[in-house]
């Protein structure tokens, strides 16, 4: 009985919280979790960042939602996940989308009422423009401005704490010690935000290393809040909605003349999705690039399957000596950090030192240009790629060799079948099916194996003509980081998110049929 009163002693619950303390830390945690991103969503929502306050939004309600519910707090485990691939999956990929839809580039990034108030803050030099000096004093630091015959000089202020503005006054001379250049230089950004003002009423503001001048807006807002007023030129701007630019416009309300930088991003609806079919410059290497990228996957897969399967196949040869020598050695490109590899074949193919070329001088007496002949390009782009795939075919087939039955292989002998016929037959049947999902998935890696292109090649040659830059061994993944950051007016980046959506929906297209093979392959 003791001992059983022990053991329930020993088992109570002695350190566990009461029911409502637990519910009072709970809510206190959740709403310290929702005052924050709560503040956090405002904040991010007043500067014009509607889609990351969004998602904050959304991850938020979620967790006070599973968290605080008792239907759903089962599901606490499973939230990590949830807003993970919302995080790193879904936004991302709704973002590239919307982006497709704009005219997002390095011309256009801000927000319209960003590049509004950045138009706002532009000043000119309207009038006269005033030589200056600094002085220190026992007192501090002064100011004076010569007009002409005039002198005029500031009260004292502290350098390192220089006021907004500060009025002239009229002086005779001016004591204390002139300050060299160097002295302005090195508080130059604090001096240039001094406004000084004349007892006439006019003020000026520091406009070179030893100038003053008078400085005025150079935009004035009108009264609907959109049109802007060129004080130095007398030109009336207005927001042009298509572009997504400041633009002049004419008596008749027409926009003429050059645009006004900075721009800012605006819905320009399927414009960039047409430009891929209508604009030549981009259709033509867009289509080639295409069929390249699909080629260039297609046949890595076959190579490397070929190969795979043949040294698999000799690797495990019982005749075989040192068979396991064979297979280290022959793993050993898969262990190796690809882009170490590539870059080690880059060197190997180099035109004119290459000890490719070097040997191949020497034995047939040609030198190949491999770097800037498109055919012999995409050669070598498939030789160095079939030579880091190789192995990881492989390691699958000698997987799936050992797990066919010897049996089926014994049987096969007695029928006095060959080496053909028990591939056909045995080997490629039962093979087939579990090959088939990861053979699709080699070529999904391939379609966009960025790596290999941007590291060997960079997916030159170059092509003559376009309109953006591309390259005869470009894939359109490496085609796209081109446009985005490489392109010829300037960083595209809706144009660069409308080709990477269209290579979604073609490896998406490619995930289905790779589920579908996999089901197939189960039943």
């Amino acid at each position: 009985m003791q001992s059983i009163q022990g053991t329930e002693a020993m088992s109570a619950p002695a350190t566990t919280l009461p029911a409502n303390k637990r519910a009072f830390i709970k809510w206190a945690v959740l709403g310290a979790v929702g005052i924050v991103n709560g503040y956090a969503t405002i904040l991010m929502y007043s500067r014009g960042e509607l889609a990351f306050a969004l998602l904050t939004l959304i991850l938020t309600a979620l967790a006070l939602y599973i968290f605080g519910s008792k239907k759903t707090y089962a599901h606490r485990y499973i939230y990590p996940g949830v807003a993970g691939m919302i995080l790193f999956i879904l936004f991302p990929l709704a973002y590239t989308v919307n982006l497709a839809f704009t005219n997002y580039s390095a011309k256009n990034q801000l927000s319209y009422e960003r590049a509004q108030s950045v138009l706002m803050d532009r000043t000119f030099q309207s009038g006269e423009s005033y030589s200056f000096h600094l002085y220190s004093t026992e007192d501090g630091y002064r100011i004076s401005i010569e007009d002409g015959d005039k002198l005029y000089a500031t009260p004292t202020f502290s350098i390192t704490n220089v006021p907004s503005d500060l009025d002239l006054a009229p002086i005779d001379a001016i004591s204390g010690e002139k300050e060299p250049i160097k002295t302005i230089i090195s508080n130059r950004s604090a001096l240039g935000g001094l406004d000084l003002h004349f007892p006439s009423g006019d003020d000026i503001r520091m406009s070179g290393l030893r100038k003053f001048a008078a400085v005025v807006p150079l935009y004035t807002m009108q009264e609907d809040g959109e049109t802007l007023y060129n004080n130095r030129t007398g030109e009336t701007l207005r927001p042009n909605m298509e572009l997504g630019f400041y633009q002049p416009i004419d008596e008749n309300g027409a926009f003429v003349g050059n645009t006004v930088s900075p721009g800012f991003v605006v819905s320009i609806g399927t414009h960039n999705f047409e430009r891929v079919w209508k604009d030549d410059g981009i259709k033509e290497p867009f289509i080639s690039i295409f069929i390249w990228t699909v080629v260039f996957s297609v046949l890595t897969v076959i190579f490397t399957l070929i190969i795979g399967l043949i040294l698999a196949s000799v690797v495990q040869w019982e005749e075989l000596k040192g068979r396991a020598v064979y297979r280290v050695l022959l793993i050993l490109p898969y262990a190796v950090p690809a882009f170490i590899s590539i870059l080690i074949f880059k060197g190997l193919f180099n035109q004119s030192f290459g000890e490719i070329n070097m040997v191949l001088q020497a034995l047939f007496g040609i030198s190949p240009a491999w770097f800037s002949d498109p055919f012999l390009a995409k050669s070598m782009v498939m030789i160095v790629n079939t030579w880091l795939g190789f192995p990881y075919m492989m390691i699958l087939c000698m997987g799936l060799l050992k797990a066919i039955p010897e049996d089926l292989y014994e049987a096969s002998a007695i029928d006095g079948a060959n080496f053909v016929q028990n591939f056909k037959k045995i080997t490629l049947p039962l093979m087939i099916k579990p090959l088939t999902p990861l053979l699709i998935a080699s070529f999904a890696f391939n379609f966009n194996n960025f790596v290999m292109i941007q590291l060997l090649t960079a997916g030159g040659p170059n092509m003559i003509g376009t309109s953006e830059p591309a390259g005869y061994t470009d894939l359109l993944v490496s085609y796209t980081y081109r446009i985005a950051f490489e392109g010829a007016g300037g960083q595209d980046f809706g144009l660069a998110s409308a080709i990477a959506t269209l290579i979604f929906l073609l490896v998406g297209a490619l995930a289905l049929i790779n589920l579908r093979f996999t089901k197939v392959s189960q039943n």
